[in-house]
């Protein structure tokens, strides 16, 4: 990869010269935790951050979007909708850059998603590497995604004074070029980057008492386990782990008609498999009723199921699920627990 040098006080210049020609998406404090939302001042931005509440995937899959437009006002047509603007994400984690890998593939199969897909391909993403993990809820190294090689246009790292910059596309090289002045990497600024790196392995922990690899194989004779219950006797259903998780992408579709019943929006919104409607079937049926089928269902798709469809873990190890329980179910507590009855026998 080439690798470039941006001195830390031209990155403002860069983002407000970007800020021209895209809609820039950015960590922003939120008090005392960050947000990805789209940037109005350079100043907004918080490369700093520890993690954002919601991953960057809200840039490239609202929580909620329009998808078509019904005119019934003297007849019936339906106007198609796609709101898509050149975008550039700035700042993005590795951990996220892992998912957004999952997410590609998943709107990419079967039935490509056109909204998806023309946002991805107007994005640009220019990621930052992390140096220390986030907090005790990250677990980031057990799955591999600690860091990155490929995923992004413009990869960051600090290095004191300044960024040292891999280039990871082509699309990348005529960003940095256009928007920026970044000079080529000296012997000293490669000595320096490798130290960098070197410093940041042992800040990271395994959390998970056994290798990610594992994980589809060991859930595969766990269907049955009585953790299940146990998790299902304490949550809550309220679906926060997985509004907040990087890799879930269900979605609602609902027909909503103003009041004048001459118009109606179709929308696209977030859906939660946690939620007790989630698998509610038009004759009243059920099939994920119990709360403990919905963890257990929830558990299989971060580690098994999504592997055995798209050839990657579900899970990318940012804790945002963790963090976001109100009753502490701990997705890292919870194959540690599997895997721990499993050798026992």
């Amino acid at each position: 990869m080439r690798l470039r040098v941006l001195p830390k006080e031209q990155v403002p210049d860069m983002v407000r010269a970007l800020m021209a020609d895209y809609r820039v998406w950015g960590p922003k404090a939120k008090g005392p935790q960050f947000a990805f939302e789209p940037l109005y001042d350079p100043a907004e931005m918080r490369l700093d951050y520890n993690i954002s509440i919601l991953s960057p995937k809200v840039a490239l899959q609202p929580p909620q979007e329009r998808i078509a437009v019904f005119h019934l006002d003297g007849g019936f047509s339906v106007e198609p909708v796609l709101e898509v603007e050149p975008t550039v994400i700035f700042g993005m984690h590795t951990c996220d850059l892992h998912a957004l890998e999952l997410l590609d593939r998943a709107f990419s199969a079967d039935f490509p998603d056109a909204h998806y897909l023309e946002r991805r391909k107007q994005t640009l993403i220019i990621s930052i590497e992390c140096l220390q993990p986030c907090d005790e809820h990250s677990f980031c190294k057990s799955m591999g995604t600690w860091t990155a090689d490929e995923g992004y246009d413009l990869h960051l790292t600090d290095i004191g004074d300044a960024y040292t910059v891999h280039v990871g596309t082509e699309a990348g090289e005529a960003l940095l070029a256009k928007y920026a002045q970044a000079r080529p990497a000296a012997d000293a600024d490669v000595r320096r980057l490798n130290e960098v790196m070197s410093a940041k392995w042992p800040r990271f922990q395994h959390r998970l008492n056994f290798d990610a690899a594992e994980l589809p194989s060991l859930l595969a004779t766990a269907y049955d386990h009585p953790i299940w219950a146990e998790l299902g006797d304490r949550c809550l259903s309220c679906g926060s782990c997985t509004n907040v998780c990087p890799t879930c992408y269900c979605f609602n579709v609902i027909d909503s008609p103003d009041l004048s019943l001459k118009e109606a929006v179709r929308l696209r919104r977030w859906d939660s498999c946690q939620l007790d409607e989630f698998a509610r079937v038009a004759s009243g049926e059920n099939f994920r009723e119990a709360r403990a089928a919905r963890q257990r269902h929830r558990m299989f798709r971060k580690g098994k199921w999504l592997y055995e469809r798209f050839g990657k873990l579900g899970c990318v190890g940012c804790g945002r699920c963790i963090r976001a329980c109100l009753t502490h179910i701990n997705i890292v507590d919870t194959f540690n627990a599997i895997h721990a009855s499993q050798h026992r026998r």
